[in-house]
């Protein structure tokens, strides 16, 4: 038989029976119902979509225009061990709040009870004058005009943290900016752009201009969907890999990608007054748009 027409004129093949018996396919060609996540790599100073594990496509522009969808908390992962490009491995200690071991790590494994009392945490304990302990962040996004394509971007400490310099802002930073104006990521379409004076990837975030309302309402949708949670869910197998000088790479059941990053200053909460950038009532993004650009 030279095509597959063994199944043409039988009902069962558009049931939802003959469609969830197709999973197992999956298996056999050595797949997995995880590789289908769609993700953004920013491994060489370069927006790349990954689909279903395999690169789609480099732009060629320094600046990608997202809307955030949905954020998981800043997380922390520690491999112990010198790095073996020819190995992959779980790491030894994770956070997903870091702030204390996941419950998942187990006790012989945990290298404090909480996160900043950790030796891991210390300015030394990794390559150079880094932290062994390395802090990320999930990000769910979708690209403008593409409502109902949800991507996974994984951000490195140096896109994270930082004190803004004018119109470059790291993502807490820029949070805390939309924060003083009364406005939802969610709301605005973000600029996301490289920092072309880093050696290694490092992104800037600024807003352009408000979500129309087909926008928001599908932005609102796309926030509570599966895509969306497995996108900025945090496990084990998300996690297997070591880091490298260079780029942290793994291929697992989700095949993410970690950039690696340069060591930047940990986070202090006591600095409660960055909170205060501007203090404005009007909500109009003109004017938001208009006040960073004045800074």
């Amino acid at each position: 038989m030279s095509d597959m027409t063994l199944f043409k004129n039988n009902p069962l093949v558009n049931s939802d029976l003959f469609k969830s018996l197709q999973e197992m396919n999956k298996n056999l060609a050595g797949g997995s119902t995880g590789s289908g996540v769609r993700r953004i790599s920013i491994k060489g100073g370069r927006f790349r979509l990954i689909v279903g594990g395999e690169q789609v496509s480099v732009s060629k522009n320094s600046e990608m225009n997202i809307i955030v969808v949905n954020a998981a908390p800043i997380s922390r992962t520690y491999y112990e061990g010198a790095y073996d490009p020819e190995k992959t491995a779980a790491p030894s200690c994770w956070s997903t709040d870091s702030t204390v071991p996941s419950k998942d790590v187990p006790a012989d494994q945990r290298q404090a009870p909480r996160c900043a009392d950790c030796k891991m945490n210390i300015k030394g304990s990794g390559q150079g004058e880094s932290r062994a302990c390395r802090f990320s962040q999930r990000l769910a996004i979708t690209l403008e005009g593409k409502p109902d394509e949800i991507y996974q971007m994984q951000l490195p400490a140096t896109s994270i943290f930082g004190e803004a310099k004018g119109n470059n802002m790291g993502m807490q930073a820029y949070a805390k900016f939309l924060n003083a104006h009364n406005t939802p990521a969610i709301a605005v379409l973000t600029e996301m752009r490289f920092d072309e004076n880093n050696e290694t990837p490092k992104l800037f975030f600024k807003p352009l201009r408000s979500l129309d309302e087909d926008e928001l309402d599908a932005a609102v949708k796309a926030k509570e969907s599966e895509a969306a949670i497995k996108a900025i869910t945090m496990t084990v197998s998300q996690a297997d890999a070591k880091p490298s000088e260079g780029y942290l790479t793994k291929t697992t059941s989700n095949d993410i990608e970690i950039e690696d990053d340069e060591e930047v200053e940990a986070p202090k909460k006591a600095a409660k007054k960055e909170t205060a950038v501007v203090e404005v009532k009007d909500t109009n993004l003109k004017s938001i748009v208009s006040a960073w650009d004045d800074e």
